[in-house]
């Protein structure tokens, strides 16, 4: 029945539902109208929190880097005055410089021995170190210690081992009788003295690269091994099946700092080879370009191409490498 001419309607009511208003009456014939969603009240304290981080990256990383950019397109020489823009000209004469192609060649060297070899007795290494054992705390303990040396520090330990006089090396082919056991080791062929200085460089590098796989394949789970077993699987097809697709992504992380750790190696051969073209590296020569020549425009030139030759290489171990892992 109709409501009777005259009489009231029924009054809408609202009330509070979190901080929206629901508008009930007949008009709505029973159906609530959808709560506006809160707003957000701006919370600074995570942004305080990050901006000490944030300035340090920017005032140590980020400014410096755009301050390289810049001058390396500049003739920055303190032995020739004024600072003058040359374009590409530091760029030109860095690849027409033999010792910085020297440099680059024995770079190369250190980069596809390091990388290789330290990934493989990484992940060898690793393996290993998989299933527990009694004394493999200890182990990774010991294992993480040359990684934690400074890299002065080897090279001076290795230095001694190097020794033409009284070294390890020299004194193991006195004993055994393989040699008159005072052979200089360092500077005096090209390829030995690189192969020894980059034996030095994956001592140091290794360990960490250990560590990075290991972390994957502890990520591995178990039954996944149990059910390759019960497939019949041996031991080296669950490596090849299972523990090496499934640890990828820690071989691509390992090779990505095994790649940085050698492209900027400095420190082994100075301390073992001193400025002997025979072993110096890239780095080295943006070192002596830059602090010894006074010539910092071409010391920014070569520092950039070895940051963007850095990029370059980790973006395509990452591309190639890497994989995403769902188990």
């Amino acid at each position: 029945m109709s409501a009777p001419r005259g009489s009231a309607r029924p009054t809408p009511r609202a009330h509070d539902v979190g901080r929206g208003v629901v508008v009930e009456g007949d008009r709505f014939d029973g159906a609530t109208s959808t709560p506006r969603p809160p707003r957000r009240r701006l919370d600074a304290l995570p942004y305080v929190l990050v901006a000490p981080v944030a300035i340090f990256i920017v005032g140590l990383a980020l400014v410096p880097a755009a301050f390289t950019i810049i001058e390396s397109f500049f003739k920055v020489d303190a032995l020739d005055p004024p600072t003058r823009f040359t374009g590409i000209g530091n760029f030109v004469e860095i690849f027409q410089n033999h010792t910085v192609m020297n440099s680059v060649a024995n770079t190369a060297f250190y980069v596809v021995v390091g990388v290789g070899v330290s990934t493989v007795l990484a992940i060898a290494m690793a393996v290993l170190l998989q299933h527990p054992f009694r004394g493999r705390g200890l182990v990774i303990a010991i294992l993480i210690l040359p990684w934690a040396l400074p890299g002065v520090v080897e090279g001076i330990l290795w230095s001694g081992i190097f020794d033409p006089n009284s070294g390890l090396i020299n004194g193991l082919v006195a004993t055994f009788h393989l040699g008159a056991g005072n052979a200089v080791l360092l500077g005096q062929n090209q390829l030995l003295t690189l192969a020894l200085i980059e034996v030095v460089q994956v001592w140091q590098i290794t360990p960490l690269s250990t560590l990075l796989i290991f972390a994957a394949l502890q990520l591995i789970p178990d039954e996944i091994y149990e059910a390759a077993v019960v497939d019949g699987a041996n031991q080296w097809r669950s490596f090849t099946s299972i523990t090496l697709p499934l640890a990828r992504p820690g071989i691509a992380v390992a090779m990505v700092q095994a790649l940085i750790a050698t492209l900027n190696i400095f420190d082994q051969p100075y301390v073992l080879n001193g400025a002997a073209s025979t072993g110096a590296s890239v780095t080295m020569e943006t070192y002596f370009i830059s602090f010894q020549n006074l010539n910092f425009g071409q010391g920014y030139a070569l520092s950039l191409l070895v940051a963007l030759v850095t990029v370059t290489l980790s973006l395509v171990v990452v591309r190639f490498v890497y994989r995403k892992v769902e188990l």
